[in-house]
């Protein structure tokens, strides 16, 4: 855990970059992406992506570069990650704050110049009716060319949180194999999402997921694992970096993945504080 940043890279499992400034990273994964439609665009080949609600602060430059280079999407089909939703497991409204499909909607598929959006027919939103297609539905497609997302405190990716429960067990095959499912939120992900986002009301986030599982995203041909969260993701990505793979961190299967990369800011990649200040 006191390994300083610039040494990481020595002792991780996965290739790491580390970004100065945050907005280097966001402006590196917009292009991209950009560039991977870009090029499928040219050799005649549909897109498969993975998209996720977080990280989210590259969509408003994507969407630039792609309507400043008329880079079209018509033949880009796109997977939501996951979506949450209220304590009945009921889908929220679109105008929800905390709905996924309506975020992704309002900042990326309308914000694209009319004439280069996806087709309606090629976006793809995880729901309790539709869960057990979604892995199926994915793997018609040829999988995904590129899944990127965020790693949680709790070591998820997605919503592929790790299970914990007196009365029955989660094994590390059971995890690796899972494929698109409802589950509730950890507490540790309520807290760090109210903590960031609701001023610690853990009754405004919804307490429940549903989430493509851990087999689609290491089915992919490309995944990339992104925060900049500084000292709320310091430990649990070295735990990603280092540890062997565990069910307790999801996140650690990643490992196994042949093409997978991290990208963190320096903030995240600092040393997890062990010294409790005076003041």
């Amino acid at each position: 855990m006191q390994i300083a940043p610039d040494d990481l890279a020595k002792h991780g499992r996965i290739p790491l970059t580390i970004y100065d400034r945050a907005g280097d990273m966001f402006e590196r994964l917009a292009r991209e992406i950009a560039n991977l439609i870009k090029t499928k665009n040219a050799a005649g080949e549909p897109t498969v992506l993975i998209l996720p609600v977080g990280p989210k602060k590259h969509y408003p430059r994507l969407v630039e570069i792609c309507n400043a280079e008329r880079i079209s999407w018509k033949t880009v089909t796109c997977f939501n990650m996951d979506e949450w939703m209220d304590w009945q497991c009921r889908l929220l409204p679109l105008d929800h704050p905390w709905s996924f499909k309506g975020y992704m909607q309002r900042n990326l598929y309308e914000k694209l110049d009319p004439d280069l959006r996806p087709l309606e027919a090629n976006l793809f939103f995880p729901d309790p009716e539709n869960m057990r297609f979604y892995s199926g539905w994915i793997a018609e497609r040829g999988g995904a060319d590129l899944c990127y997302g965020g790693f949680g405190y709790s070591g998820h990716i997605a919503n592929n949180e790790p299970p914990f429960s007196r009365w029955w067990h989660v094994g590390l095959d059971d995890m690796r194999n899972s494929t698109t499912r409802i589950l509730p939120l950890n507490d540790e992900t309520l807290i760090a999402f109210s903590h960031r986002s609701a001023g610690g009301d853990t009754k405004m986030i919804p307490p429940m997921a549903v989430t493509i599982g851990m087999k689609d995203i290491l089915s992919s041909r490309r995944l990339l694992l992104i925060s900049d969260s500084g000292a709320w993701k310091q430990h649990t990505l070295r735990v990603l970096l280092m540890h062997e793979p565990t069910v307790d961190y999801p996140c650690t299967l990643a490992q196994e993945h042949l093409n997978c990369e991290v990208w963190v800011d320096r903030a995240t990649a600092e040393p997890p504080s062990r010294i409790m200040n005076d003041s």
